[in-house]
């Protein structure tokens, strides 16, 4: 991991291997970012060699070159932050966040790197130092390293005045928790699936527990039947990796509020009898997304001590076809009872979640949150890095969408229309489908899972199908492969409901 200081040490005078500065768009050619952590006489310099050189000041525009005499550093790096802001305001967060990201991927295999992006605050400071640390990610696991392979930034050392300030202390001690959260997620969904089966998962999870003072349950296939798991069951019967709910939970004495996070597990989804074809099914290690981001979640919740209890549901399960698989027309009864006709063994995703959504609400929390990379449906309708958020509440809902909006995770509130929810119930053998209307379908899913969520209980859904793995290149300090998605969003909530921001239980 991606060590972090802050100093309040000139960028002239302290050592470093390289030195990254801000620059925004000028009239004729890039000026120095209001607000930097240099001094002037530096960036000045700095400016006319980079518009000989062409940067512009763009967003996230990287250029390299010969630090001026007297930087503390021989490289500088440029990252463009777009143009400057109005007078008296300052960069937004996230522009912050993903420039420090860019010059952090540039600077891979570097040993150390001051940023002297503006840092005046608590907040700034933040950004800046998520924005490194998120983006020095590399996924090394199973690859074989030597003297070519470069390794991420090894050290940041953000420099702001006040560098002894609690509140910018306090900042800084976050996004390494932050990062280092994000970054297990990242390495659970890049990790292939004959290397993190259902069990494997619930034994990482075993092991966070025990590190960092959680509570943790782990249901294995015998407990699963004799607790009447139906839908985790019939989605892992077809794989010789048997399934496992575990349960993973976050308590403080003085907390007067509790979250359910419901995390879908799928640790490879084939389709299972409705098998997906070439070209789909390839990158579906990352079905496991919605219960990594539950798990660093909590985990996170618990390193920093949040006034909030946070109880942990990862629903793990294989989705594969065999002689023993769940098939299109097979009828499951859920736990709780409710029994449905599976039409497509490839709607996996919302049997797992409806067993553990049930078993959560049992516990009666104030709000329950599920995560899912649920359906395509959702990436049709807001892309590849939007995530969408339904729910039974409206206020609890557009609670959980600013609080990804405010970490930086693009988000969308999205309808739940009741009419839709009527072909779900279009059967004559059970007591809903698994499948209802095309048109809509992650509305439909959202549906389906709302059937499952108990009265008087605000719930909200995420859809993360489409930022939870990135198949194109690294932009920002998001890498390519596994994301971390959600942890941020789900992270920011649970620090909202331990400032007293969550309602209590209807």
């Amino acid at each position: 991991m991606t060590a972090l200081t802050l100093s309040n040490t000139s960028a002239t005078e302290l050592s470093a291997d390289a030195l990254v500065i801000g620059i925004v768009k000028g009239e004729d050619g890039p000026v120095p970012a209001p607000g930097a952590s240099a001094p002037a006489a530096l960036l000045s310099e700095a400016a006319g060699v980079l518009a000989t050189l062409g940067a512009k000041g763009g967003k996230e525009e990287i250029t390299k070159l010969p630090a001026p005499a007297g930087s503390g550093a021989p490289l500088l790096v440029a990252v463009g932050l777009g143009s400057a802001p109005e007078d008296g305001e300052g960069f937004p967060a996230e522009t912050l966040r993903r420039a420090a990201g860019a010059a952090a991927r540039a600077l891979a295999g570097t040993e150390h790197a001051a940023f002297a992006l503006p840092a005046g605050d608590a907040e700034q400071v933040a950004a800046v130092a998520e924005g490194a640390l998120l983006g020095a990610y590399d996924f090394t696991a199973f690859r074989r390293t030597g003297e070519d392979d470069r390794g991420p930034l090894a050290r940041v050392t953000v420099l702001t005045a006040g560098a002894e300030d609690a509140g910018r202390l306090a900042a800084a001690a976050r996004a390494e928790v932050l990062a280092a959260e994000v970054a297990r997620t990242r390495d659970l969904v890049n990790t292939p699936p004959n290397a993190l089966t259902p069990a494997d998962f619930a034994a990482h999870v075993t092991e966070a527990a025990a590190e960092h003072g959680l509570t943790v349950e782990v249901l294995d296939e015998a407990a699963l039947r004799e607790g009447g798991f139906g839908g985790i069951l019939g989605v892992g019967a077809g794989s010789q990796a048997p399934p496992r709910l575990v349960r993973v939970a976050h308590t403080h004495p003085e907390a007067d509020r509790t979250i359910a996070l419901v995390g879908k597990g799928i640790t490879y989804d084939s389709g299972g009898i409705s098998l997906k074809p070439a070209g789909h099914n390839e990158t579906m290690k990352c079905d496991m997304a919605g219960a990594a981001a539950v798990l660093s979640a909590t985990v996170a919740a618990a390193r920093l001590g949040l006034k909030v209890n946070v109880t942990g549901w990862l629903a793990l399960a294989e989705n594969m076809p065999s002689g023993s698989a769940t098939r299109p027309g097979d009828v499951l009864r859920m736990y709780g009872g409710t029994t449905v006709e599976v039409l497509n063994t490839d709607a996996e995703g919302r049997l797992v979640l409806a067993d553990a959504l049930v078993r959560a609400g049992e516990e009666s929390p104030d709000a329950i949150v599920d995560v899912a990379t649920l359906t395509g449906a959702m990436m049709l309708a807001l892309g590849k890095r939007i995530f969408g958020v339904m729910g039974n509440d409206d206020a609890f809902r557009a609670l959980v969408a600013e609080s990804a909006e405010r970490a930086g995770e693009p988000a969308w509130e999205m309808p739940l229309p009741a009419e839709l929810a009527e072909g779900l119930k279009a059967t004559v053998i059970a007591d809903l489908k698994n499948m209802g209307e095309r048109m809509g379908g992650g509305l439909v899913a959202g549906l389906f899972l709302k059937e499952f969520v108990p009265a008087g209980t605000a719930w909200a859904h995420l859809d993360i199908a489409g930022p939870a793995f990135n198949e194109g290149g690294a932009f920002g300090y998001t890498p390519k492969g596994g994301t971390g998605t959600a942890v941020r969003a789900l992270l920011t909530l649970a620090e909202r409901a331990a400032a007293g921001e969550l309602a209590a239980r209807g």
